[in-house]
Order: C-alpha cells, then sequence, then structure tokens
C-alpha cells in the first residue's frame, strides 16, 4: 500500500496538468459471489492478490489442475472454460496535490456485465465485454483515507460463440485532469490533403470548461515527426463558458511528409496543449499518420493511390496460453507474426479489439477491419448482447469510433457479423441506423459487415453498406462456385471484400482477388488459432458434447503458440515469391475423424505433417505435398531425386509426390529459371538427447508486463526436433520474471495453462515469462525425464 501511494504521489506532483496512471498492480480477486464486497468495510484479505490483465477463465478450476470440463455451460463454443462471477477490489491513497482535480477510473475492456462502485458508491454497469467505458469519480474519491474500488464480473450462461475469457482483461487507467481539459478521445485527426510535397492535417480538439465560471482558452496543437522533430504548428483563442465544451477546428500543413502505408508505416504525433489563464491545464498526446484510403468498383482498395490487395486473415481477441489477457507484447507479437507470414490486414472478429492491438498495427503496418457486434436484436446465445443491444448500441458504438478513429491502420468500420435476419426490413433499418451514426461520428472511413447465406434477398441490406463483405464467396469451385462474379454482373456498382473464407479454398479465394478489381482482398477464418469453437477445423459441424477435450478451434494459419502451421505454408506460396515448403500425409488420421461432418463444415485443412519420422512403416508409401511459388520445385529423398514438378496456377501451387518412407532427409527445392532458389528439409531425429530453448526477446521492460515468449525443442544430438516426443517439460524460475503461460498447440490437451510444466507436442511446447517491475535478471530452468537441465537467462531493463 505504501509504495502505492509514493508512486501516485511521485506521478502527479511532477506536473499540474492532466495525467495518466496505469492502474494495473494490486488488486484483489475472487472467483464466485461475495455479498457486500462493494462496501469499503468488507474484509478481502483472504481474496487472492492479481495484476491486471487478468482472465480467470483461463486458470485452473478449482480443485483441479485443468481450466477445462465437459460440464462447462460453455460447452465447445468456449473450448468447454467456465465464466461465472468475479469481484475484483483495489484499494489506493490520493495525493493532496489531486484535489481539485477531475478524477476519471478508464477501463479498456471487461468481460462481461461489469457492474464499478466506489467507496461503496455506485459507479454504474456496464454490459458488453469489448469496448472501453469510464467513470467521472471526482464526487466520490476521498483525500483523508484511502479509496475502494470495487468491481463484480458477472460472465453467466451461454452468451458467447468463442472463448471469451472473464474479468478486467484488459488495462485500466486513473487520469487526473484540470476542470478546463480536453474531453475522452476528443482529439480527432484527419488527413483530407496528401501529396509527396504537402499534407493538410485537420485537426478537431473538444475542451470542456468544468469551472464556475467563463474561461480565457488558448489551444496550441504542434505536429512532431518519428524523430520528434516539429513538422507543424498552430494555436487558437477562444472563449469557453462554464459546463460547456467546444470543438475547435485547426488546419496544420506538414511538407514532404511521410506517408503511413503497410511497407513504411510512418507515425507522427499531435501534441495538444490547453493554457487557462496564462498556464497550461493539460496535454494530450495522440499518435496519427498521413495517408489517403480509397475503395472503387474499378480499382479495389488503394492506400496512398497505389491498389493494395488485401492479404487479410480474421482473428479473435484471445492470446492463446494467457486467454484473453492483452499484455502489449501479445497483442504486438500476434501482428508481428501475421505480418512475418504474408499477411497485411486483419478483421477484428467480432468486436472491437484492444487498444495495444490497434497500437501494434499502426506500429507495424497492418491494415485492419474494426467490428462492432456478432449479433443485433436477434440472439445467438441466450444471454449474449442481444438482451442490451437497443439500450447499448449507441454508447457502444461512440466507444469504438472515437477511440479508434486516429488510427491509421483502421480502414473500414463494421457494424456486425452475420447477422440474424439480414434479408428483413427490420433488420435493414437497423443496418442503416448503425452505418448512419458511424458515418456522423467519422466519415473518413467506409461501413462495411460481413455478410453470410449470400443470395439476391440480401440485396438491401448490402445497399446499406459502403463496401459489401461477403462470407465464404468462392465457393468449393472456383470457376464455378465463386458468387463475386454472379453479384457483380447483377449489382455492378457493388464494392466487394472477402471479409470470410475457408482456408481450404485458399486458392479459389486468392484468386478471385487476382482476377476481380471489385474484390477488394480476403480475409480467411482465421489468420490465428483460438480457444472455443472446440474442433471447427476438424470435426467439424454440428458441435457435441463428445467433442470433449477438443477445446481448440484448430483452423487458424498459426497455432495458439504462434507456429506456423500446414496451411500457412500454403498461403506462403499463394501470396510470396521463392516459396517452398514440404509435409507428409500421415498412414492414420492424426486425431478420430467424425463421420458426421457436415459438407459444408470446410474449416480443416489436409491431414499433413512436418514429420518424417514413421519408424515401422519403411518401405510404405507416403503421400508427399510440396507447396510452391517458385517455377518448378524438385524432390529429394537421402539426395536422390525423385524428379521435378511444376508448380503454378494451373496446379494450384502444389505438386504431390508418393515416396516409399526410409528414414533420413526429406528435401524439396524450388527453381526459378532452373536455378535453385529455396529448399524445405525434414529430416529423421534419432533418439532425443537435449532440450533446447530459444526465446524470442532476451531483453525485456522491467516493468510488470512486458513478455518473453520461450521455445522449449526436445531435439536429437544433431539439434534435429524429434516430433514424436511428447514427454513432460517442467520449469523452474528465478529472478525478476514469473510463469503467466504455458502452452504446446494440441487441441485436445486438457492440461494446465498456469503450472510450470507441459507436455511437449510435435516435439515442443512454449513457456510465457512476465517480468516484474524491477530490473535484474531472470532464469529459467527446463528440465525432463532422462534428459539434461537446461538453462535461459533474461535481462529485464528499466
Amino acid at each position: 500500500m505504501k509504495k502505492i501511494n509514493l508512486l501516485f504521489i511521485l506521478f502527479f506532483s511532477l506536473n499540474t496538468f492532466s495525467q495518466t496512471q496505469l492502474f494495473d498492480d494490486g488488486w484483489r480477486f475472487h472467483r464466485g459471489g461475495a455479498q457486500s464486497a462493494e462496501t469499503v468495510g468488507f474484509d478481502d484479505s483472504q481474496w487472492r492478490n492479481v495484476d491486471l490483465p487478468h482472465d480467470w477463465s483461463i486458470e485452473d478450476l478449482p480443485g483441479s489442475d485443468s481450466p477445462f470440463s465437459r460440464d462447462a455451460v460453455s460447452q465447445t463454443s468456449g473450448g468447454f472454460t467456465t465464466g461465472g462471477n468475479g469481484w475484483y477490489r483495489k484499494t489506493f491513497s490520493l495525493p493532496e496535490p489531486m484535489k481539485g482535480k477531475l478524477i476519471q477510473i478508464q477501463f479498456d475492456g471487461v468481460y462481461m456485465n461489469a457492474e464499478c462502485w466506489l467507496n461503496g458508491q455506485s459507479l454504474g454497469n456496464h454490459p458488453y465485454g469489448y469496448t472501453t467505458f469510464w467513470y467521472d469519480v471526482t464526487s466520490k474519491v476521498r483525500f483523508d483515507t484511502v479509496n475502494v474500488l470495487a468491481v463484480q464480473v458477472k460472465n453467466e450462461g451461454a452468451n458467447s460463440r468463442w472463448y471469451s475469457g472473464s474479468g478486467i482483461y484488459r488495462h485500466v487507467w486513473l487520469k487526473a485532469s484540470d476542470p478546463v481539459h480536453v474531453t475522452p478521445f476528443g482529439v480527432y485527426i484527419t488527413t483530407p490533403e496528401v501529396s509527396a510535397e504537402k499534407a493538410t492535417v485537420k485537426i478537431v480538439t473538444t475542451v470542456e470548461n468544468k469551472t464556475q465560471k467563463r474561461a480565457e482558452i488558448k489551444l496550441v496543437t504542434r505536429i512532431l515527426d518519428a524523430a520528434s522533430k516539429e513538422a507543424a504548428k498552430t494555436e487558437s483563442v477562444f472563449t469557453l463558458d462554464n459546463e460547456k465544451t467546444e470543438n475547435t477546428v485547426q488546419f496544420l500543413s506538414v511538407l514532404k511528409p511521410g506517408l503511413w502505408s503497410v511497407e513504411t508505416p510512418v507515425l507522427y504525433k499531435a501534441v495538444t496543449e490547453v493554457y487557462h489563464d496564462g498556464k497550461m491545464c493539460d496535454k494530450n498526446e495522440t499518435i496519427f499518420g498521413i495517408r489517403t484510403i480509397s475503395f472503387s468498383v474499378d480499382k479495389g482498395f488503394q492506400l496512398n493511390g497505389k491498389t493494395v490487395e488485401l492479404k487479410g486473415g480474421c482473428v479473435h481477441h484471445d492470446n492463446g496460453p494467457l486467454g484473453a489477457k492483452a499484455y502489449d507484447r501479445a497483442e504486438e507479437r500476434r501482428i508481428e507474426l501475421l505480418k512475418a507470414s504474408g499477411y497485411n490486414a486483419v478483421r477484428c472478429s467480432h468486436n472491437t479489439p484492444s487498444p495495444a492491438f490497434l497500437a501494434a498495427c499502426d506500429k507495424l503496418g497492418m491494415l485492419v477491419i474494426d467490428e462492432a457486434f456478432d449479433m443485433w436484436r436477434h440472439a445467438k446465445n441466450p444471454y449474449d448482447y442481444s438482451l442490451y443491444f437497443d439500450e447499448w448500441w449507441q454508447k457502444d458504438i461512440e466507444s469504438m469510433v472515437l477511440r479508434d478513429r486516429n488510427h491509421p491502420s483502421v480502414i473500414l468500420w463494421s457494424i456486425g457479423n452475420e447477422i440474424g435476419g439480414m434479408d428483413s426490413p427490420e433488420v435493414v433499418e437497423v443496418a442503416k441506423m448503425l452505418g448512419n451514426h458511424i458515418r456522423k461520428l467519422d466519415p473518413t472511413r467506409p461501413v462495411t459487415a460481413a455478410v453470410n447465406g449470400l443470395n439476391p434477398r440480401k440485396d438491401p441490406f448490402f445497399a446499406t453498406l459502403d463496401v459489401g463483405g461477403y462470407n465464404y464467396a468462392t465457393g468449393g469451385d472456383h470457376l464455378k462456385g465463386s458468387m463475386y462474379p454472379i453479384d457483380h454482373k447483377r449489382v455492378p456498382e457493388r464494392i466487394m471484400l472477402g471479409t470470410e473464407s475457408y482456408a481450404l479454398e485458399a486458392f479459389g479465394a486468392w484468386m478471385d482477388v487476382l482476377d476481380y478489381d471489385y474484390l477488394a482482398g480476403d480475409f480467411v477464418w482465421t489468420a490465428f488459432d483460438y480457444i472455443g469453437e472446440a474442433s471447427i477445423g476438424w470435426r467439424g459441424y454440428w458441435a457435441e458434447n463428445n467433442f470433449y477435450p477438443w477445446n481448440l478451434a484448430y483452423c487458424g494459419d498459426i497455432d495458439i503458440c504462434g507456429w506456423k502451421r500446414p496451411q500457412s505454408f500454403y498461403r506462403d506460396a499463394l501470396w510470396m515469391e521463392n516459396q517452398v515448403s514440404v509435409f507428409v500425409k500421415p498412414p492414420q488420421p492424426s486425431f478420430p475423424q467424425n463421420p458426421k461432418r457436415q459438407s459444408w463444415s470446410k474449416w480443416h485443412w489436409h491431414d499433413v505433417v512436418a514429420d518424417w519420422n514413421w519408424p515401422g512403416y519403411e518401405n510404405t508409401e507416403f503421400e508427399v505435398n510440396v507447396y510452391s511459388s517458385c517455377e518448378t520445385a524438385e524432390l529429394f529423398l537421402n539426395g536422390k531425386s525423385l524428379g521435378k514438378k511444376e508448380t503454378n496456377r494451373s496446379t494450384e501451387f502444389q505438386a504431390v509426390w508418393k515416396v516409399p518412407y526410409q528414414p533420413g532427409e526429406l528435401k524439396v527445392v524450388g527453381y526459378q529459371k532452373e536455378k535453385p532458389v529455396s529448399q524445405s528439409v525434414l529430416a529423421t531425429a534419432a533418439e532425443t538427447k537435449a532440450i533446447k530453448m530459444s526465446a524470442d526477446r532476451n531483453k525485456i521492460k522491467a516493468d510488470n508486463q512486458d513478455l518473453s515468449y520461450i521455445t522449449v525443442e526436445l531435439t536429437d544430438e544433431k539439434g534435429i526436433r524429434n516430433p514424436k516426443d511428447e514427454r513432460l517439460v517442467k520449469f523452474e524460475i528465478e529472478g525478476e520474471g514469473n510463469i503467466v503461460g504455458v502452452g504446446n498447440a494440441n487441441p485436445v490437451s486438457t492440461e494446465s495453462y498456469q503450472l510450470p510444466q507441459r507436455k511437449a507436442w510435435q516435439g515442443r511446447c512454449l513457456v510465457i515469462v512476465k517480468s516484474t517491475g524491477n530490473a535484474g535478471k531472470v532464469r529459467l530452468t527446463a528440465s525432463a525425464e532422462g534428459l539434461k537441465p537446461v538453462q535461459l537467462e533474461i535481462q529485464t531493463v528499466k
């Protein structure tokens, strides 16, 4: 408690203008009911200490070593995880210099039905689990004693079609501002005119006067470039009556601007300073990019006047072994991995993402469809957002748009996904209502929605959209089954976008994008695998209780640990030059098959593995699949050529060989103009002799938030990973770090994500280490039966 109080005193005494403090540390948590826990005098001494972000659904169920249960209310939708009720309490003190300030508490996201109290007084309830909300607590805070913030979270009943997580899973902020201040999300930046020589930057700033008298205001805005050099400056003077707000419009010119793009995501910073009676009373910094966007029938999507084909993927919000916890580094790592696999766009399905996710997209150059809802008035689950839609849609839309409209990465607003009744006049009117409200808040970006069950009866719904989102329009046969040319012939003015497609139909979906100018891009379901919708990528629909222990969707290009799955390598061949990879169809199915899987349920990929270890199958013929963007590919077994084959559009960038198994090296070489340009190797592993650990970063911030992801492999003496080894790996950690997650991407594993151990799957597992708030060293030790323990060191720095 004393440490927290000292931090506040140091922080808020440095400046007289507004300040924001991360409020994530030092909470207490209880899973279950707790009568009167909102009161100040409630005894929470027996509750657990937790830091945010926090998700109790990823934690082991009480009395078990697993978060999964066959009897969970969520069933396959939530990956057999459990929600329920949880309570959070935080005790804090405020220093005397904060008296006279306006105090706000902001929650970036709580799933769901968050009811909040401060010092026993109700702040309100926020139903939706994905939008940012805040409370003005100025009249409720105390300076003569400690303050108690209590939050009850109710994730009750079947309310989501995927893993949602439970709790305060995003950041919380304490904000102190002068009575004359910029309102929350009150800086709105657009770039109406952009050229190589000059960019016009329009900034609308909303200033509020909460004093008791009229105020003379000076608003100074500076634009800083990536090197923190001033690129433009302007100021405005105006009078603001008490209890009023003023929208001040300013235009600034930036000469020879650096343009934000996928390849060069140049960012600028707008520094907003508010002066009252000659003294600075507020200061805000807003990151933005200078760029132009447009969609058209003849040019698709254009960024800065150049057509960019959207190589897209849908993503849910969970971070695999971390559950829903939205650590900044976890969000950034996802975008890094997607960029490395050729993606230039993501669709946030089916909800607004965390601010950290969008910040990573801005920084790394990833385009974004920012989506609001999975349902409106028509329920998809008995306790979902449809219960709150009529009362809350406007507030939640405003939260999304006002918060996210300065992000250069955001290019489309989506009002919903596969909304029930899209062919009805009632739902069409709702679509108009939502779209018009978004356009009022931000007229610079088009509005879309993801439409399924494609047919002409949904033309009125499409007519409410600026860009028509098509789910699963390619069909099974690219030449005969695609809906795009059919609809283009019927409605030639419609701009189209593939908002969902099957990985199994990646070739047809991408050829459609290449062939049709009116089709802006394609978004596969999904780019990243996720918890929930258990086994849609193997057993498919319809789901049953006997799908347990399946808990992952198993449909993502990249698995929950961040490792590429075979379909991701195929996408490399579609999207990138000089790519080649090799996979093997196993002699027996990787998992028991579902004879009742529906023909339309196609979220799976071919059953192939990166494995050339098949003892007992010597001389048995195996099917070997090669994915290649090279002109030709040649397969070798132990140095002997098995022939060269063309790989191009006519072969769907694939080649297949039948190869009698012999241990050793299976290698494919890709050629352009008869010259080798790339290769991929599968090697037979000998007996496992070692544990190999490698960290994505060996130096992380000492901020109690930053993460290092450590891949653990079981290898032979030559360092070849043994994909058949599934022994248990145990971890010990010392120093300034903690283990916050473990995983292996096995979709049927019900192991704990929290315990310091994990079985290997396909010869590897993952451990995630979080820093403490202290600089120093972290030493991680991994051990497994029959193998020598190994250590890895990570530095934490201030």
